[in-house]
């Protein structure tokens, strides 16, 4: 079974692969440089061993690309498991494709998603443009590098899951998030018909949390389940990662409750629709 370390640490190889490549060398060019045995450079980037921070440092520089070693450390202190709280600021230093290349490994590693999101859209089901603008801002917002594209390439990569027959992805949304609207109208209406769409696949659940509806327990934050060993919460400046049996239990509890109020199928694509007919009213046509 894939641990969530060793799911975190190929992210990290991944990424060190991938700026050896763009710098346009071979593992055995680079091991020549650092003064490393090639099976070193091997093993970093395939995710079999963990670097040092002295490793990244040399990496980055090797290739010519200093710049990245703020992403690189932070990716590094994201393999600690036992680290609860995960600062933005640490993780994002180099942008946001470090992070996005955990999330395609952690989906990757789960057979069960659930998930809860207040205000927007799951990142799993956002269509590229969305994701475009939530990136964009969320950079200008921490005053990180703007590694936009990258991110975006990297979470549709992350949908690929979506048609994997052996995962199950269970999510709840607010009728907010599809009101709330961090993009243009043609944007936001192309978003609105991509859910519309999903609703009733295959392994797909999508219930709506409409408006007015009784709640046993209200929303007060997004998250995510993976499987039964890990919850992700995201506030403004860090994430949460809670592994702990009572954390779990909790928060599996609080998304039975909150589904219980949930719209599903032809209730669920009218609450959608309802949303995408109330931007006509923004269109200057």
């Amino acid at each position: 079974m894939t641990t969530d370390f060793q799911t975190a640490r190929e992210a990290l190889g991944a990424r060190l692969r991938e700026l050896r490549a763009e710098a346009g060398l071979d593992g055995k060019d680079l091991a020549a440089t650092l003064g490393w045995q090639t099976s070193k450079v091997s093993r970093l980037q395939n995710g079999k061993q963990t670097p040092t921070r002295d490793d990244l440092t040399a990496w980055a520089r090797a290739i010519g690309r200093p710049d990245v070693e703020p992403e690189l450390h932070g990716l590094l202190a994201g393999l600690d498991m036992k680290q609860r709280h995960r600062s933005w600021r640490r993780q994002l230093a180099g942008g946001h494709r470090g992070r996005q290349e955990i999330a395609v490994r952690q989906t990757e590693a789960t057979k069960v998603i659930r998930g809860l999101e207040v205000s927007r859209v799951p990142g799993l089901f956002q269509t590229p443009e969305y994701a475009r603008v939530i990136f964009d801002a969320n950079a200008d917002f921490r005053g990180i590098p703007p590694t936009t594209e990258a991110a975006v390439e990297a979470r549709m990569r992350r949908q690929e899951a979506l048609y994997d027959p052996e995962k199950t992805f269970r999510f709840l949304v607010c009728e907010a998030a599809l009101y709330h609207r961090p993009c243009p109208a043609d944007a936001m209406a192309e978003q609105l018909d991509r859910l519309y769409n999903l609703v009733g696949r295959r392994r797909i659940e999508l219930g709506i949390l409409p408006f007015g509806a009784q709640l046993r327990r209200t929303a007060p934050h997004a998250f995510w389940i993976y499987d039964r060993r890990l919850v992700i919460v995201e506030t403004i400046s860090e994430e949460l990662w809670l592994t702990g049996n009572e954390d779990i239990e909790l928060y599996e509890r609080a998304w039975d409750w909150l589904a219980e109020s949930a719209e599903y199928g032809s209730r669920a694509r009218l609450l959608i629709g309802r949303a995408r007919a109330s931007l006509t009213a923004l269109d200057p046509m």
